[in-house]
């Protein structure tokens, strides 16, 4: 899968949209790095109309096989913690100058427009890319103002979390740092969401998805249903 860089202090690009039509079936599913252009996952079916945000998976991905350590240094099953509970995961750094703390503050906003029950079954998990930087007290530090303090954030090391990327079809490199001091990170910006009926993740939003067009979709999500 090809990447494309983030340089700290870069300024995110819009998105293509993933479809043109009203329905359609494609062998690859359109990922887009954050903050910079689309990339692809072979073998990976979709359907969606241009005027929804989320993408439909005709072959949903099988939740992560991942325990990692959570914010207060315990560790996290990430399969049995929230197994049955719809669920929203995201792969970014605390150090993202735009995506990431845009994604979280969005997901946030919607999620407060949820009946106080279905705020509560939500699961939103935020899985560090740069877990040499964000370790379990940067995460609980940062999560509760980039996000909500209810977000799980998960850490570890890259190459189990890298692993565990790849089995939902988002592609991360390890942080790179430039001459000139910057970090350089390539990671896919996208949210994957999980049925809480089948612990499937079977919806994918872009990076330039807004607050209220999860606000419209996640009273559906929370039970399960397309969007």
């Amino acid at each position: 899968m090809h990447l494309q860089k983030t340089h700290e202090g870069a300024r995110p690009r819009r998105r293509t949209p993933l479809l043109a039509a009203a329905l359609v079936a494609v062998t690859a599913l359109t990922l887009s790095a954050c903050g910079g252009e689309a990339t692809s996952t072979p073998g990976v079916s979709v359907e969606a109309t241009p005027e929804k945000a989320g993408t439909v998976l005709d072959r949903p991905f099988e939740k992560p096989n991942l325990v990692l350590t959570d914010t207060k240094g315990k560790p996290y099953d990430l399969r049995e913690r929230t197994k049955g509970k719809p669920t929203l995961i995201y792969f970014g750094y605390t150090h993202c100058p735009d995506v990431c703390p845009l994604t979280m503050s969005n997901i946030a906003l919607a999620r407060k427009k949820l009946p106080k029950a279905d705020q509560d079954r939500l699961q939103v998990v935020f899985v560090t890319t740069d877990p040499e930087r964000d370790t379990s007290a940067e995460l609980a530090k940062w999560l509760p103002g980039a996000g909500d303090p209810s977000f799980i954030g998960l850490t570890g090391d890259f190459p189990t979390i890298q692993a565990g990327a790849r089995q939902i079809g988002i592609g991360i490199d390890p942080p790179k740092k430039e001459k000139d001091g910057s970090v350089v990170s390539m990671h896919g910006a996208q949210v994957i969401a999980f049925s809480p009926r089948t612990d499937q993740g079977y919806v994918v939003y872009g990076e330039d998805t807004s607050a209220e067009e999860y606000a419209k979709d996640l009273p559906k999500i929370v039970k399960g249903e397309n969007p």
